[in-house]
């Protein structure tokens, strides 16, 4: 069977912003509400780790609110880092002067992008689904940044695993905030063909990394190397980057 070799990155790239430590979340608070601090620079080192990749997913990339100087921060990436085809999920709004979103970047035309609202008791998270190639066994790749809370994580897993069940060429990627070892990850994997990695990765926080939230989950009909955590700029978080050998009848 002919198989494809592409490079998937999974970020939260933090809106831009810089975080290098625990007192960072208050001395620099002001970065995450202000157009302030060298943010274009991080999203050019952020391009820059992008461009190495087919297939990226982002997690917190502003869409164009006060504090990005009304910058489409995936748009940016996209233009900066090579990819002819992006899209975006704006989901949160904070206080009016910024916002969130889910981001797609793709050497790869996609079939179909879908988005989903997630269940949960905050509203405003949500999952980003691609679907490269138009066959059955089509590749699907889902983006999403899932709450703090485990009862809102479970109900938006369940969700996804709707989406996702039964699919053998299925890879869920983002921030989870929980490590895979969590009852509501145990629940995802029962319900899909989706695969708990052979290793935890840690990458938060991205100064001393001593959890390991950020995920890129394959299923059972692809292979892939190992994941590597890698230095998004500054962010709070680190990337994830592996191997992704997917068969080519899975993109027609």
């Amino acid at each position: 069977m002919e198989t494809r070799a592409l490079r998937v990155l999974s970020a939260n790239i933090q809106a831009g912003s810089s975080t290098r430590g625990y007192s960072d979340y208050v001395s620099r608070s002001w970065s995450h509400v202000l157009p302030a601090g060298n943010k274009r620079g991080s999203l050019d080192l952020i391009a820059r780790l992008a461009s190495q990749h087919d297939i990226v997913g982002l997690n917190e990339a502003d869409p164009g609110s006060l504090r990005s100087g009304f910058t489409n921060q995936t748009h940016y990436l996209a233009q900066r880092g090579g990819f002819d085809y992006w899209t975006h999920q704006p989901n949160r709004r904070v206080g009016g002067v910024a916002s969130s979103a889910n981001g797609l970047l793709s050497k790869l035309e996609p079939h179909e992008v879908v988005h989903y609202a997630l269940p949960g008791r905050v509203k405003g998270r949500g999952v980003l689904l691609a679907r490269f190639g138009e066959a059955p066994e089509a590749l699907l790749v889902a983006i999403a940044h899932l709450s703090l809370g485990a009862g809102s994580r479970l109900s938006q897993l369940s969700f996804i695993a709707e989406l996702l069940s039964g699919h053998r060429h299925a890879v869920l990627m983002g921030d989870f905030n929980c490590g895979v070892e969590a009852p509501e990850m145990g629940a995802l994997f029962r319900a899909t063909r989706l695969q708990p990695p052979s290793c935890n990765v840690p990458t938060f926080p991205s100064w001393r990394p001593l959890r390991a939230i950020d995920h890129i989950l394959v299923a059972d009909g692809l292979r892939c190397a190992e994941p590597r955590a890698l230095a998004a700029a500054q962010s709070d978080h680190l990337a994830l980057s592996l191997q992704l050998d997917v068969p080519e009848a899975a993109l027609r």
